[in-house]
């Protein structure tokens, strides 16, 4: 093989490094392509200068040798892909005994690392499918980290590496933690230590260091990077706890005396801590404030989350403070001020702690607060819509036992609200329905506030249709994507792109109502014989102004059929109010722009359509000619 190379070089055939590359590619061994994956070189001809590589999913596919060289990549015999091809059944026996040794094989196939991503593409779906591959790497993950061999990152798409000697977990821990030079690095560290307490021998002496060192980040941190310190604090009282023989420094640093220090901060700093720990941090207002604790623990609950809003009530009720927690969560529903978080934890535990705030009142609360939501800059309340919708006995709950005139107010409430679908108002009502039969007239609409019809011409109907489809699949859509980008912008408070996108959506949104209110009432019509005893729609006026001495000609057409340029003009307009039945020879104040003019009907006609006219003007002007050209005689 070497010689046939060597010749070929001589002949000038092939490079000197393609004969190299060409060395390492036999017959019988491995290779990888970029575009055709991996291949087993089957044969190679100096006489034709091919080589013949055998792919999977293309048998006998040949290159040319200068090309083969370029374009190959050897494959070693114990790289994991030659493994897989040559010994699948033993590779996959070895995922389930020695998930670790495929890993190492795996990194050193690739260079010493390689990321979760890499090793899912080697193994899935030949060794195992993508479910199992799940399962299979959280568990083999908690192996690589005790093996000491491998420096597995807590990021995913970090690559895991193979190291030449091992190292001691706690080493691993202790390094990243010495390593971290940002906050959020510090604290991604420490939480690892936390979880892995077990790996440490002797955590007296090798924590007691970290400890130190939280500390003075801390102290040093507390005022420009204040949720930051409240975790660190956190980090180091829960490693005190989790382990004896460590002290505590000497500079007085307490979660109590933090909370102290920022009381007039905290609902600004609390959101900003992970969820998991803002209940610890609640769990020191007792020490922290005294006596104070309930009314500072209370004065946060407007502004939090579900989450926060429901530590809170719970560790006031844990203190037995339950009457406080129902007597301030009524105040809030009465004054119509409860937030869509505290609505949603009355809901949710309607049946437990907060049976006694179920009302009819609560439900008029919860459209108020949906409503200031939905035009605030941060939405807040889908969890709250979504629960009204998906608890099918919540809404009975609330008004079950109402007053008819409660009931009936509740339901104008929810015709009227813009926080829900068309579909969705109609769901929650005749859930209502069933049961308060007698309200089945106002969902059917057949009340004195029934709205009367709008008829249109058919043409107009479509027209509107078509804006509609448009508004829902088109603007409303793209509009929401420009939110999506605004908002990362970042400060929406300063950020002019997404209040404009926000105050578009406010537009949008009302014009959708609009639309479909008005598409609920529209009747299509043809204007087909109408009525010409006197002024109707479909007819076609013509009046004298007695002033101007002046005949104008005015077609009463649908709702939304006006073209006052050429005379069409709806019946809902003013001068068409006017007009509606009246007759030939009466006299009728018509309004205008500077007042009001007296005109005479003096004929009513059928409306037709221009080109409905001109076709029959042009059939008429034929058929006349016709009857006025002389008839032909036969001779006699």
């Amino acid at each position: 093989m070497e010689a046939e190379l060597q010749k070929a070089v001589e002949s000038g055939k092939l490079t000197p490094r393609s004969a190299e590359a060409l060395a390492a590619l036999q017959p019988d061994t491995y290779c990888l392509h970029k575009s055709w994956g991996f291949g087993r070189i089957a044969s190679i001809n100096f006489l034709v200068n091919q080589i013949t590589i055998d792919f999977k999913g293309r048998k006998g596919h040949t290159m040319q040798l200068e090309y083969a060289a370029e374009s190959l990549q050897p494959i070693p015999a114990g790289h994991i892909l030659a493994r897989k091809e040559t010994d699948l059944p033993g590779l996959k026996a070895a995922a389930k005994d020695d998930p670790a040794g495929v890993v190492r094989s795996i990194l050193k196939s690739y260079g010493g690392k390689a990321s979760p991503a890499q090793i899912s593409q080697v193994l899935v779906p030949d060794v195992m499918n993508e479910a199992e591959f799940k399962r299979w790497w959280d568990a083999t993950k908690k192996a690589l980290k005790k093996d000491g061999f491998f420096s597995v990152p807590s990021k995913k798409t970090e690559p895991i590496e193979l190291r030449e000697r091992a190292v001691a977990r706690s080493e691993e821990l202790l390094a990243v933690f010495g390593a971290a030079r940002q906050l959020k690095d510090q604290l991604a560290a420490l939480d690892q230590i936390i979880k892995n307490m077990d790996a440490f021998d002797n955590p007296a002496a090798q924590l007691q260091p970290v400890v130190r060192a939280v500390e003075e980040t801390a102290l040093k941190t507390q005022r420009l990077h204040t949720s930051q310190a409240f975790e660190l604090t956190l980090a180091r009282d829960e490693i005190l706890e989790k382990t004896s023989g460590l002290t505590p420094g000497e500079r007085g640093l307490s979660l109590a005396n933090l909370i102290r220090d920022e009381e007039r901060r905290l609902p600004e700093i609390l959101p900003h801590i992970p969820a998991a720990k803002q209940k610890r941090v609640l769990q020191e207002f007792p020490k922290a404030f005294g006596d104070r604790w309930p009314e500072k623990a209370f004065s946060l609950v407007p502004r939090s989350s579900i989450r926060l809003v429901t530590d809170i009530a719970r560790l006031l009720q844990e203190q037995g403070r339950q009457e406080e927690v129902l007597k301030e969560f009524d105040r809030w529903v009465r004054e119509h001020s409860a937030s869509t978080e505290i609505l949603y934890l009355i809901c949710k535990e309607r049946d437990g702690a907060f049976a006694s705030l179920i009302h009819p009142r609560v439900l008029s609360a919860i459209l108020t607060a949906l409503e200031r939501d939905q035009f605030s800059e941060i939405k807040r309340g889908g969890k709250l819509h979504d629960l009204l919708l998906d608890d099918r006995e919540l809404i009975a709950d609330l008004l079950a036992h109402a007053e008819p005139e409660t009931v009936r107010d509740s339901i104008r409430k929810l015709l009227l609200t813009p926080v829900f679908e068309e579909l969705n108002k109609r769901s929650l009502m005749g859930r209502l329905i069933r049961i308060y039969p007698e309200m089945q007239s106002m969902l059917t609409g057949e009340t004195a506030e029934k709205q009367e019809a709008l008829i249109v011409s058919w043409e107009s109907l479509e027209k509107r249709k078509l804006e509609y489809e448009d508004l829902i699949t088109k603007k409303i859509p793209e509009n929401t994507k420009e939110i999506g980008v605004a908002r990362s912008y970042g400060d929406l408070r300063e950020n002019f792109e997404f209040k404009a996108a926000k105050e578009m959506q406010r537009v949008l949104m009302r014009r959708k109502a609009e639309m479909e209110q008005a598409l609920s009432r529209a009747r299509g019509a043809n204007y087909e014989n109408p009525d010409t005893t006197q002024v109707s729609i479909g007819t076609v006026v013509r009046l004298k102004a007695a002033e101007r001495n002046a005949e104008e000609t005015y077609a009463i057409l649908g709702a939304w059929d006006s073209d006052p340029a050429k005379g069409v003009i709806s019946y809902l307009t003013a001068i068409g109010q006017a007009l509606l039945g009246r007759k030939i020879g009466e006299q009728v104040d018509l309004p205008t722009e500077s007042g009001v003019e007296k005109v005479e009907i003096l004929g009513i006609t059928p409306y037709v359509k221009k080109e409905a006219k001109e076709a029959k003007e042009t059939l008429q002007q034929e058929e006349n000619q016709a009857s006025s050209q002389p008839r032909e005689t036969a001779p006699v």
